[in-house]
């Protein structure tokens, strides 16, 4: 399946182009596709997804297009990231057209983003007024904040204020609130990078992370 997404991610570098400087690199386990730093789409298991957000959802489940879903623990989580079939893949010219709705809707979500006040922690996804408190503790203060330290060295600084390993879960947690993810939504994948991570802190650092 690795082979099949790094073939299709070559294919939507090129057939994206028009679209501006098209970037990949891993991220919920796939790859994401991004046109200058705002991301649009996932390859995962060697499928296209697009990325909806509240302007243009409605058009992609319009186009009958099948979202993807997370199965975690017997309950479905519904992504906002819709599959490309086999027949919109076909045509150049229909794919082109989708891949612009789904970009120009993440980068009207940037604008909007950069013209408002930076988001509370606790809008965010996993993360709740007592965590929001925790994290002022360490100097992060906003969701902005906590992209640029990101869900590792947050999860650190942590654990350094309250002298405790704080448990893998809160690390899970934190990754899905700068993903803007439900923690059960985190890939298999995603998971297990931060699982090997989790167990090696524990090794490196057992008088203050135990």
């Amino acid at each position: 399946m690795i082979n099949q997404s790094k073939k299709r991610v070559l294919e939507c570098l090129e057939l994206f182009a028009p679209l501006g400087n098209i970037r990949s690199r891993t991220q919920f386990g796939g790859f994401s596709l991004s046109a200058d730093s705002a991301m649009f789409g996932l390859v995962s298991d060697g499928e296209l997804y697009l990325r909806a957000n509240d302007d243009n959802e409605a058009h992609f489940c319009r186009k009958k297009m099948e979202r993807l879903i997370y199965r975690k623990r017997g309950m479905d989580v519904h992504l906002r990231y819709f599959k490309v079939s086999h027949d919109q893949w076909s045509d150049p010219q229909i794919l082109l057209r989708l891949a612009k709705v789904a970009l120009k809707g993440m980068q009207r979500e940037i604008e909007s983003k950069k013209n408002s006040e930076a988001l509370r922690l606790k809008d965010l996804p996993n993360l709740t007024l007592a965590l929001e408190r925790m994290l002022w503790q360490v100097g992060i203060e906003n969701s902005g904040d906590l992209r640029m330290q990101g869900a590792r060295r947050a999860y650190l600084k942590l654990c350094a204020v309250k002298k405790k390993n704080l448990g893998i879960n809160l690390l899970m947690a934190l990754e899905g609130a700068i993903l803007g993810f439900h923690e059960a939504a985190l890939p298999m994948a995603s998971r297990e990078l931060l699982t090997q991570w989790f167990n090696h802190q524990q090794d490196k650092y057992p008088k203050t992370m135990h």
